[in-house]
């Protein structure tokens, strides 16, 4: 779905992620993990892939991790980002849930647009920690910010 005023797309929740998004909405950053055994998982899904429990709960994790890999998109593939190129797509890997990853865009704060952060300070392995953002649409997403600018 894009956003009815920036065109920029917004996340559609499904039963399985809603409770991401709930938390999300109240400053939180929860993954999903089995109540059986454990393991966490992101995406979120009703069964367990290591022990295939239909059992979960909802972690409530530190907001910290490091940039694992990140694209700097050319050309904009939809006509609401052409104004921001270049800008950032991340992949984050949580300090605590090392196999979980998360998708997002680095800025300098939670509500800066998404090309605020300069191309060049991007780095793997650069320290991050979450900031969430109200788009406007009824939906709060997560975006990352540098420990270090």
């Amino acid at each position: 779905m894009t956003d009815s005023v920036t065109g920029l797309l917004i996340p559609v929740p499904d039963e399985d992620g809603a409770p991401f998004w709930e938390y999300a909405a109240r400053g939180e950053l929860r993954v999903q993990a089995c109540a059986g055994c454990g393991e966490p998982r992101f995406p979120p899904r009703p069964c367990c892939p290591r022990c295939q429990s239909f059992d979960s709960e909802w972690r409530r994790m530190t907001g910290r991790g490091r940039i694992w890999s990140y694209v700097l998109p050319h050309p904009p593939l939809l006509p609401g980002y052409a104004a921001l190129a270049p800008y950032n797509t991340i992949v984050v890997e949580l300090a605590e849930a090392p196999a979980i990853r998360l998708v997002g865009n680095l800025v300098t704060s939670a509500d800066a647009p998404i090309n605020s952060v300069d191309p060049a300070k991007l780095r793997i392995g650069a320290a991050v920690k979450v900031a969430f953002h109200d788009t406007g649409e009824g939906l709060t997403v997560p975006r990352w910010l540098l420990e270090r600018p």
